[in-house]
């Protein structure tokens, strides 16, 4: 919402009621419950007959945006009218992860590696009057055609835009640590340098949304989809860096003088690897996401970790005597949700550490030929259908936020499915539909 500056100043003070209605709402804006249904359809009383809720915006988030004319921006915490935070709210889910995980003495660090793609729409630039215009699949064409994975001259040739992006982030302080051209046709991958887990979060959701925002003023589309239905296209993965902190000598937890990962760090790779498939709906929340997951596409099919192998879903990075080791995680797309994500990673790590699990053994060469993995869903159904019967998760983040997001998905799902049949179109884990490209190349 936008506010004038006196009314942004008194929200400061005393909140802003906001239509609680966005919270029945899918990534499609179908409302996916019945709203006036007691408890707004998903049992919380607070949200019966579609109340308003109260936003509270967080001051430390406040930022100018560089793009926009004489514009402030802040991140707000959702409230209901009574005082009580929204248990819907991810970034509250975050902050009580954080707050558990400092009980036990660590902070978490975290690394953000995001991929997206750039696109120009077939015919010349999308006219500034036309910014809200959403161009269907064969109304696009590839920004500058023709791609070569790193290469100097192809980056120089997307310099206009990817400069107009750096400048941006500069001024709100969020410098990129790298921006590369990547293997698809206008695919780019930034990297930053690493941060605290709720500014990580908070980082990730301006992060997009300044790309999206610079890349519409000049006449381009972003889309952190992770595979759109275009030629060409490779997939664009969100992977997540991530170590903890020691909060009594401020010393990487994850660092060791004679191993790759600490056997702190092990532990919390053994909590990744017995929660990875129940985690898959935070990390990959769209039916788009899980046609990354392909064999020998550097997005992972199984559940596996390794040293220094791009295959694996958690690959180590670090060896002896290295004081940034630290794990990644591959399967995540760049639409997830970067509070639900961070959150749902580091509640499996934090399990793994605080039950001193041992990790399986480390797959040692080609991890999509290793049998005996259990492999990742290949459906946002079937991942749904884990996280729903997930003991960990429901006692993790409650009941109430794990029987919302099953029903919001399962929603999404049979939208999708029921487009399929109309179409008479079988699931493929290889064909992106004109469903997905609606439901997703634009909003995300």
């Amino acid at each position: 919402r936008a506010l004038s500056p006196d009314a942004a100043i008194a929200a400061l003070a005393n909140g802003l009621d906001f239509s609680g209605a966005i919270y029945s709402l899918d990534t499609g804006n179908n409302v996916f419950v019945p709203p006036f249904a007691a408890g707004g359809g998903f049992g919380i009383a607070e949200f019966t007959g579609f109340p308003d809720i109260v936003l509270v915006p967080d001051p430390a988030t406040f930022q100018v945006l560089p793009w926009a004319d004489r514009t402030g921006w802040l991140l707000c915490d959702a409230y209901f009218a009574n005082g009580q935070p929204v248990p819907l709210d991810g970034r509250g889910l975050l902050r009580r992860q954080l707050a558990t995980l400092g009980d036990l003495g660590y902070d978490f660090t975290v690394g953000l590696e995001i991929e997206f793609s750039i696109f120009r729409p077939a015919g010349g630039p999308l006219a500034p009057e036309n910014a809200g215009f959403t161009p269907p699949a064969p109304a696009v064409s590839i920004f500058e055609r023709g791609y070569q994975f790193l290469s100097e001259s192809r980056l120089d040739t997307m310099a206009g835009t990817l400069d107009a992006i750096r400048d941006a982030l500069w001024e709100l302080a969020l410098p990129p640590r790298s921006m590369e051209d990547e293997w698809g046709p206008g695919q780019v991958e930034v990297t930053f340098a690493p941060m605290s887990g709720l500014a990580a979060a908070d980082a990730a959701v301006l992060f997009r949304s300044a790309v999206k925002q610079v890349c519409r003023r000049r006449g381009l589309l972003a889309t952190f989809m992770a595979r759109p239905g275009l030629a060409n296209i490779t997939s664009s993965g969100w992977h997540l860096h991530q170590s903890l902190k020691s909060l009594a000598d401020h010393g990487n937890a994850f660092a060791s003088a004679d191993a790759a990962l600490s056997p702190v760090g092990l532990s919390y790779v053994a909590g990744l690897i017995e929660h990875a498939v129940p985690s898959l709906p935070f990390a990959a929340p769209t039916v788009n996401g899980y046609k990354r997951f392909r064999p020998y596409s550097f997005a992972p099919d199984r559940v596996a970790w390794a040293i220094e192998n791009r295959g694996a879903l958690v690959r180590v990075q670090g060896a002896p005597g290295d004081a940034g080791a630290h794990v990644e995680y591959r399967a995540g797309e760049p639409a997830a949700n970067p509070y639900l994500y961070l959150a749902a990673s580091l509640a499996a790590g934090l399990d793994g550490v605080a039950r001193k699990l041992t990790p399986p053994p480390p797959v040692e060469a080609d991890p999509y030929a290793a049998e005996g993995l259990v492999r990742l869903p290949t459906s946002l159904s079937a991942a749904v259908k884990s996280l729903d019967g997930d003991p960990f998760y429901r006692a993790a983040f409650g009941d109430t936020l794990v029987d919302y997001l099953v029903m919001m998905k399962r929603a999404e799902i049979a939208r999708y499915e029921a487009a399929l049949a109309e179409a008479g179109t079988p699931d493929s884990a290889d064909e992106v539909t004109d469903w997905e490209m609606r439901e997703y190349f634009e909003f995300f």
